[in-house]
């Protein structure tokens, strides 16, 4: 990564060679990034590195621009005329997110094949022609649905996309303890917790969260992904081997609204916030390959390509309908080199990235679950235990301020009296599920909820198994 760096800022000439080298040097003698030792030698700006890394798709004004051939764009054409009708230019355009020069051409190459007329002008101008298709361009059309029944905005081609996600590396986000703090100010997390997890979210590298059950693992992994800085472009589609694969995917990826970005830029491509994809005990192997659609005769891409620049989180690790190895074994390449392979059904093999932040969370022994050679290429394991009676009695008051219920501490020395009676570890969870049977209780009696024992005592007996 420090090499494509390295290579970035000459090009751009924020540096020479000479710095370059120094900076190097620096590094392997102190440590930390490259952009840091360049920026702490004096060489480049921090603004100035930001925009090596916050790279924007230029619009594209030929055709050629877009790695595209007429053909491609005519025929995409032609497929979203046949289910619009009649329609003009700009509703073309909008839909292949293409400029309307682009589109025009592939426009004009359909009308000298009497796929499409004009059916009427308001004026002169093109933009105004009334385009229909021709009975020759619905049998055309319904021969590429057959190959191909995508209808959606034109693709970017592979190597566009490799480009795009190095700009975007999480190996270069910037995460300081003040982020951190803020984002894990509405839970309760020691300080020791925080001084962890924030070295290990700023490296990039994958993370292991273990420990009992019900202490806010997932809680902390999905907090994880408010800490990723910045936004991020994806491609609706990619284009490999004249198939075509859609990448973007409204489940996973959040679009950045309109008001906040005003660049012009490749609408091919969706300007989102860093992606958090998150899958539990229901993951696959299969889910981790390209799906083909027999039907729709396109791919859906895999979750690791979804979550490329963001978060990707197993949650559950350990319990998914596979043996952990198989999962593993498949991840030992693209962890250490951070390059996937996946597979056309045609045959032909590609490799993609895999940058994103690996996150394996798990109430299970980890030891049990992978060997040592795998925990080895996890470099932070981080425990998430039972918290402290401190750290309960704060979870407890927060959970009774959110119910708008007042926090008693007799009643709450009484609840504690019964964790050490009958021998139960304290958890995290436990503040919000005790105080819902108490809420649950005083809706159905039409009653205020109030702590008293009574009812803490009645809340436990529903939710604890007997001791």
């Amino acid at each position: 990564m420090a090499q494509i760096l390295g290579e970035s800022l000459l090009k751009k000439k924020l540096i020479n060679r000479d710095q370059l080298d120094k900076a190097l040097e620096r590094q392997k003698i102190r440590g930390g990034r490259l952009g840091q030792n360049l920026i702490a030698l004096g060489f480049i700006r921090e603004e100035e590195l930001a925009t090596v890394f916050n790279k924007v798709p230029p619009a594209p004004r030929k055709l050629r621009e877009t790695g595209l051939d007429l053909e491609f764009v005519a025929n995409l054409t032609l497929k979203h005329a046949l289910f619009l009708g009649e329609f003009r230019l700009p509703e073309i355009s909008n839909r292949l997110k293409l400029p309307n020069s682009i589109v025009e051409k592939g426009l004009d190459e359909l009308r000298q094949k009497r796929l499409i007329d004009v059916s009427r002008a308001d004026l002169l101008a093109k933009l105004t022609y009334h385009y229909r298709i021709t009975d020759d361009g619905k049998r055309r059309a319904g021969e590429l649905l057959d190959v191909c029944r995508y209808t959606g905005p034109a693709p970017v081609l592979l190597d566009d996309y490799r480009k795009m996600v190095a700009a975007q590396t999480v190996k270069n986000i910037l995460v300081n303890p003040e982020k951190v703090d803020q984002a894990f100010a509405h839970l309760t997390v020691n300080h020791r917790l925080l001084s962890r997890l924030g070295p290990a979210v700023s490296s990039g590298k994958a993370i292991f969260l273990y420990g009992p059950a019900g202490n806010g693992k997932t809680t902390i992994a999905e907090t994880i992904g408010e800490i990723l800085p910045d936004t991020i472009f994806i491609p609706h589609a990619i284009l490999v081997g004249g198939e075509l694969v859609t990448v973007f995917d409204p489940v996973n990826h959040v679009p950045v609204p309109d008001g906040e970005w005003k660049q012009i830029y490749d609408h091919r491509w969706v300007h989102i916030r860093r992606p958090v994809v998150m899958t539990g005990g229901e993951l696959t192997l299969r889910m981790l390959d390209l799906e083909f659609n027999p039907v729709s005769k396109f791919y859906d891409a895999p979750l690791q390509l979804k979550s490329n620049n963001g978060l990707f989180i197993v949650d559950d690790f350990g319990r998914q309908q596979m043996p952990p190895d198989n999962l593993l074994n498949r991840w030992i390449v693209p962890l250490e080199r951070r390059t996937d392979f996946l597979n056309l059904h045609t045959g032909m093999k590609f490799d993609i990235p895999f940058d994103q932040l690996v996150l394996f969370s798990t109430n299970l022994e980890p030891r049990t679950l992978v060997d040592e050679a795998f925990l080895r290429r996890i470099r932070y394991k981080i425990k998430i235990d039972h918290p402290s009676e401190q750290e309960y009695e704060e979870i407890f008051k927060r959970v009774c301020k959110s119910n708008e219920i007042k926090f008693k501490q007799d009643v709450f020395d009484f609840l504690l009296d019964l964790y050490h009676r009958l021998d139960v570890k304290l958890n995290s969870c436990h503040p919000r599920d005790l105080i819902d049977q108490i809420v649950d209780s005083a809706h159905y009696h039409c009653i205020a909820p109030e702590l008293t024992k009574k009812n803490v005592n009645e809340a436990w007996e529903n939710y604890f198994v007997e001791f």
